[in-house]
């Protein structure tokens, strides 16, 4: 069993991530802006802290991991915002918002654990559809997860000479509470070439995989688009 870090752990796909990884017996170290929502488990260590402050991960995140064993298998780098912007509507509080959690906090959390991760471990970060095709009223979001898509990359060869992989996943819509809250997911699963929205547990799967070693043990720089055929690259 290992250890996993996973931030945005509070709802959608970071929720269905870290209670994947502990139905498998793994300890998670469960990294969010809000408390643990109900999730139960003696293998769980929920950390309250915004991953735009590196200095504070590092304070909340060392303790953590000295107890559990000093090494960190896993980083999950799911925690992430989206709200639209248009040239019109963009602001310099939008933008630093946007890139701080979805671009900065990404960089902040992998600097912060990799000092505790050794050959065979990984990262995964969740860049999104839209940072390969561009989607109306999605100005900064999309370009802050084309950021995490080439830091994807860049880190990928930065950590490959320790044995650390990095790989990114692009999903398309997704049945989160943040999607439902648009309104648009029924209409969107209708354009979809599969007939549906994905699973928040089908995407967990993935990180899942990415992480194993003896799974994805070659993939290494990849962003794996998750969109029911809905975009392809």
């Amino acid at each position: 069993m290992g250890v996993a870090v996973i931030t945005g752990a509070g709802s959608g796909m970071g929720r269905a991530t870290a209670e994947l990884y502990l139905s498998r017996d793994w300890t998670v170290i469960a990294v969010d802006v809000a408390p643990n929502p109900g999730i139960e488990s003696n293998n769980l260590h929920w950390v309250i802290a915004d991953v735009r402050n590196r200095q504070v991960l590092e304070v909340a995140l060392g303790p953590i991991v000295a107890k559990t064993g000093g090494q960190i298998d896993a980083v999950a780098n799911i925690a992430g915002v989206f709200p639209p912007t248009t040239l019109e509507t963009f602001t310099e509080e939008n933008f630093r918002f946007i890139f701080d959690v979805n671009v900065l906090g990404v960089l902040n959390v992998t600097a912060v654990c990799v000092p505790f991760m050794q050959s065979g471990s990984a990262v995964v970060n969740f860049a999104s559809v839209d940072g390969f095709t561009v989607s109306r009223g999605q100005l900064l979001y999309g370009a802050s997860k084309s950021a995490v898509i080439m830091i994807t990359k860049s880190l990928a060869l930065e950590l490959a000479p320790k044995g650390i992989r990095v790989n990114g996943i692009a999903p398309g819509w997704v049945a989160t509470p943040g999607n439902a809250a648009t309104g648009r997911m029924e209409e969107a699963a209708k354009s979809i070439p599969i007939g549906r929205v994905a699973q928040p547990a089908e995407i967990a799967e993935w990180v899942w995989i990415l992480s194993d070693p003896t799974k994805a043990g070659f993939v290494d720089g990849e962003t794996i688009v998750l969109s029911g055929a809905d975009v392809m690259r």
